[in-house]
């Protein structure tokens, strides 16, 4: 049977990078709202870095259908976005006298581990098997203070850039090996004649 021209496309909500920055995006909404003067342009950057983050991954996994080019773009600009929040946490860290968490610190060890929870949700009795995921990281970005809140989301946006960096390298094989729209069509032109 032929391979069909169109490739199946979209799933992004299935891809773990796509759930973390959505979790990011929400957090970050939070973060700004509670630990930022909301006159301050950083708020905006900030907001729209980690939109930019979940938005490109699933625009970038819907053109896939028709651009492999685009979607390794794509998912390329959200790691870049993510990348650049990444730095402003650092900076709001650095700036205010408080603590970055090094990847073997006791507490970003503990915000990994979150995700491989069971349910993914912070785990307490009232816990609400329909809970978004963002609830899981909410007590720690809302409740615990800027310096574990800016750390909780960097933790968070390592996570999601060591999983973009994977699907960038898997997405880049495809293309080598498969290709694309336009080698699909040729493929199937060659097919019927």
């Amino acid at each position: 049977m032929p391979r069909p021209i169109i490739d199946p496309h979209g799933g992004y909500r299935d891809l773990k990078a796509y759930q973390l920055a959505e979790i990011i995006y929400d957090g970050t909404v939070a973060f700004t709202r509670l630990y930022l003067n909301k006159r301050s342009r950083t708020v905006d950057q900030m907001v729209q870095a980690g939109r930019s983050g979940k938005q490109n991954i699933a625009e970038g996994t819907r053109a896939s259908a028709t651009s492999k080019k685009t979607e390794l773009k794509l998912v390329n600009v959200a790691r870049a976005s993510l990348e650049e929040l990444l730095l402003d946490y650092e900076d709001f860290l650095r700036q205010n006298g408080f603590e970055l968490w090094g990847k073997d610190h006791v507490k970003a060890i503990f915000i990994r581990k979150l995700r491989h929870k069971p349910n993914r949700r912070h785990q307490s009795d009232q816990s609400d098997p329909t809970d978004p995921p963002y609830n899981t990281y909410k007590p720690y970005i809302e409740q615990k203070g800027p310096e574990n809140a800016a750390n909780t989301l960097i933790s968070l946006v390592h996570q999601a850039n060591f999983l973009l960096d994977q699907l960038l390298r898997r997405l880049e094989v495809d293309f080598a090996e498969k290709g694309g729209f336009t080698e699909s069509l040729y493929r199937v032109r060659k097919q019927t004649r």
